[in-house]
């Protein structure tokens, strides 16, 4: 598992990219191994992941009635959707390169998408933590997770059009692959595992 260093050497990169700046590949390990390491990122996430289960439970259990409870079962199913969220969305995503045959850009693809999700997990952690801890907050952060959105597909977005060379339509492409299809395919599970808050 890459320490803290490491990872710190990562996100180095990822801000460079975002900055427009080609130093970043420098920075990034896009070799097989590379693309095999950076899905450690999971785990660096798992923190922040915390916090939102324990928001998502807050919210189903206010849904149900007042003696009900939930067990592992509940923590398993979101964890099936927190797997399908990180993995699907690449999959899709290395399709749509294969089929432009630009497919030597999807290890750059993986390694900047799981290690930018490092960052952003803990971002989206702190907002739901104030509104899990502060809920009179929750009109103000509602409004910084709107903000947080817009600012995701922002630095996404930069990134993919150093990987793709300034290429318009790719970027435009591999950024909606990248992102709606976790959000449909996080509703339809949640409502199909039984998760969803009523």
């Amino acid at each position: 598992m890459p320490g803290f260093r490491e990872v710190q050497y990562y996100l180095a990169g990822i801000w460079l990219l975002i900055k427009l700046d080609p130093r970043g590949f420098r920075f990034l390990d896009i070799s097989d191994r590379g693309v095999n390491r950076s899905f450690w990122a999971i785990i660096w996430c798992l923190p922040p992941t915390g916090i939102a289960w324990l928001w998502w439970r807050n919210a189903f259990l206010r849904s149900m009635p007042p003696e009900a409870d939930v067990g592992f079962p509940f923590y398993f199913r979101l964890g099936l959707v927190e797997l399908a969220n990180w993995f699907v969305p690449l999959v899709f995503a290395g399709l749509l390169l294969l089929a432009f045959r630009m497919g030597e850009r999807f290890a750059p693809v993986v390694v900047s998408v799981n290690w930018l999700n490092v960052p952003l997990a803990y971002v989206n952690g702190l907002l739901l933590a104030l509104v899990f801890f502060l809920p009179g907050l929750i009109g103000l952060v509602s409004m910084l997770l709107l903000i947080f959105m817009l600012a995701q597909v922002f630095v996404l977005a930069r990134i993919l059009r150093m990987i793709c060379h300034g290429h318009a339509v790719m970027v435009g492409a591999l950024t909606l692959v990248l992102l709606v299809p976790s959000m449909v395919l996080s509703e339809y599970l949640q409502n199909f595992l039984g998760i969803y808050p009523a």
